[in-house]
């Protein structure tokens, strides 16, 4: 089972509360053209059925191939299935097809950061956090991306920004930071 099993859990939250709980505005900018989901798949992804979800995005790719919210659906279930191959080929296709979600962004950097891909993991986390700076998700997995990487400094930014935008972090977090060797490479 993969750690950050939690998180995703969180991530889908964050998700679905974004497709029903956006406004009119908001809505018509996330879900222009053809990337509006089936609502019965859409239904299996907030219950947690993720054969279900893989298998109804699938025939609504069947018929709709450019539904980039589709494929990030589909790419997500994927990742919930241990299908790890194909969640990333899902998300960089919802990408190539212009979705610009934060979260879609978060999940490929967290993919890419599990392949060991740090510029990649690296490149999608600062996207994640330039569409969504106030989730943060995006600053604190940023945060452990650098650390992991060696990038100390920013890494200590992005924690701050996530324990200011998120103070119930601030425990552990500083803990983290305070922790954090002190020297630094390149």
């Amino acid at each position: 089972m993969r750690k950050d099993r939690w998180f995703r859990g969180l991530l889908l939250v964050v998700l679905l509360a974004g497709l029903f709980g956006r406004d009119a505005t908001a809505m018509a900018g996330a879900f222009s053209g053809n990337q509006i989901c089936d609502a019965k798949a859409d239904y299996f992804l907030g219950v947690e059925d993720y054969p279900e979800t893989a298998k109804l995005h699938r025939l609504l790719l069947a018929a709709h191939p450019n539904d980039a919210l589709a494929h990030y659906h589909l790419g997500f279930a994927y990742g919930m299935l241990g299908r790890h191959g194909e969640e990333l080929a899902e998300y960089r296709q919802a990408a190539s097809l212009g979705l610009k979600q934060w979260d879609l962004f978060l999940n490929l950097g967290l993919v890419y950061l599990e392949d060991g891909n740090s510029d990649a993991a690296i490149d999608a986390l600062r996207t994640a956090v330039a569409l969504g700076p106030d989730h943060p998700e995006g600053h604190f997995n940023l945060a452990l991306a650098d650390e992991q990487y060696g990038r100390l400094a920013e890494a200590r930014q992005e924690m701050f920004i996530s324990l200011r935008l998120d103070p119930i972090r601030l425990r552990p977090a500083t803990c983290w930071v305070s922790s954090t060797p002190r020297t630094e490479t390149t």
